[in-house]
């Protein structure tokens, strides 16, 4: 989005709410599936712009408008991909372990009144990741985890309200996986 619209959202929750309290990063993308070799420069820029610099300006936003001076609480959505290579979804990956590194570094900046942590799920029956989980390729997915089911997104909306809770005071620059075992199996 733009800047503008960035501020229109940040002015109406102020508004609303009184406060910025917790920001969640879930934008994603992945306009490519493919070796990360062949991938054409304008989908990379695209899948970086998206998964990483928005997280990063949004984050930005939020600490200059409230949490430098109130605290708070950000929580990343990255993937167990970013713990492995994927020879289809190598570039999603490749920005979502640049996540959980910009997730570290900002932790380490932004403390004590500020938490940044990451959710790292597997897959979840989500409409984005539709593809990989449709026509009975999910339930053999879920058979080889530990699990035995695929995520739901409820697995994901609790764990980031756990991170962004008072639960979680003394937890920062973290990376947490939400995989069904997901990531005991991979490589």
């Amino acid at each position: 989005g733009k800047v503008e619209d960035m501020d229109r959202v940040l002015d109406s929750t102020l508004e609303a709410f009184g406060a910025i309290d917790v920001l969640v990063n879930n934008a994603a993308t992945n306009p490519y599936a493919g070796p990360v070799i062949d991938i054409d420069v304008p989908r990379w820029d695209k899948t970086f712009a998206t998964n990483l610099t928005t997280p990063l300006v949004w984050t930005q936003a939020c600490w200059n408008r409230w949490m430098k001076e109130h605290g708070g609480s950000v929580v990343n959505i990255s993937s167990v991909g970013a713990f492995g290579t994927n020879a289809i979804l190598g570039v999603y990956d490749l920005t979502k372990r640049a996540l959980i590194h910009l997730t570290e570094q900002l932790a380490a900046e932004v403390g004590p009144g500020v938490r940044v942590n990451a959710v790292c799920p597997g897959l979840i029956r989500t409409d984005f990741a539709k593809a990989l989980w449709e026509d009975g390729r999910g339930d053999a997915i879920a058979e080889a985890l530990p699990m035995k089911r695929l995520g739901e997104p409820e697995d994901i909306a609790n764990t980031a309200l756990f991170l962004a809770s008072d639960a979680a005071s003394w937890m920062t620059g973290h990376a947490v996986l939400v995989d069904g075992g997901q990531l005991i199996n991979m490589n």
